[in-house]
């Protein structure tokens, strides 16, 4: 696949913005970060300046780093450049919202963020549309999409799955942010139960799509020997 720059300097742009935070206000930051939100929506617990003000560049750089470099593991390669677009988007969507979630830290540490109750369904909903939105643009390989033994043995169900999930995915993260605009609060749990139920639910679908596909492909090394 290949990398342009007109693909990465947004994403350089927002690591960079994360540490150039973190220099203009070492001085003046707190000694205590919150890090934690426990499922009532109240800090469980704080860290200091190093964590606060570091961290998350640092996963931020290393989660960039790591999604450049899963092309080239991927035996399944060869795909990649027929959904680069979908991967750039999901790979600076994750980006961005690591950033959103620095710049909450960064308020909430000055006591001037909002509630986390309020905050966490808008991020996730709007995560949640970007991503269903490129999912059924997400052609087969072993690192990015709903990957089931099913889904990654046939064509059929992979398709349908991406397909089916890309809606669902939409739907459910207009209900977060819908929620939040008309200040109905979500407890943290139901937002995290919710896409867990969907997985579950696409793996089940993948499942009997690949019973009915008559071309689905059987493992590696799974077939029986031929002692002709």
């Amino acid at each position: 696949m290949k990398i342009t720059w007109r693909t990465e300097w947004p994403q350089w742009l927002l690591i960079a913005a994360q540490f150039a935070v973190a220099g203009l206000t070492w001085n003046s930051a707190p000694d205590r970060f919150p890090m934690h939100w426990g499922l009532d929506g109240q800090v469980n617990r704080y860290g200091g300046k190093v964590e606060g003000l570091l961290l998350m560049p640092l996963v931020s750089l290393a989660l960039y780093l790591m999604l450049l470099l899963l092309p080239r593991l991927d035996p399944g390669r060869a795909n990649y450049p027929t959904f680069a677009g979908p991967y750039a988007t999901i790979r600076f969507s994750l980006l961005v919202v690591l950033t959103t979630v620095y710049g909450y830290i960064q308020l909430s540490a000055r006591g001037q963020a909002p509630s986390v109750d309020s905050f966490t369904p808008l991020v996730v909903g709007a995560l949640c549309v970007v991503l269903g939105g490129v999912l059924g643009k997400v052609r087969p390989n072993w690192f990015v999409g709903i990957r089931t033994p099913w889904t990654l043995s046939s064509k059929r169900a992979w398709d349908r799955t991406h397909r089916a999930g890309g809606w669902i995915f939409i739907v459910m993260g207009a209900l977060f942010m819908v929620s939040t605009m008309l200040r109905v609060e979500l407890p943290i749990w139901a937002m995290a139960g919710a896409p867990l139920a969907a997985g579950l639910g696409l793996a089940v679908y993948s499942y009997f799509l690949w019973r009915g596909d008559p071309e689905k492909v059987p493992p590696a090394g799974t077939l029986p020997a031929d002692n002709g």
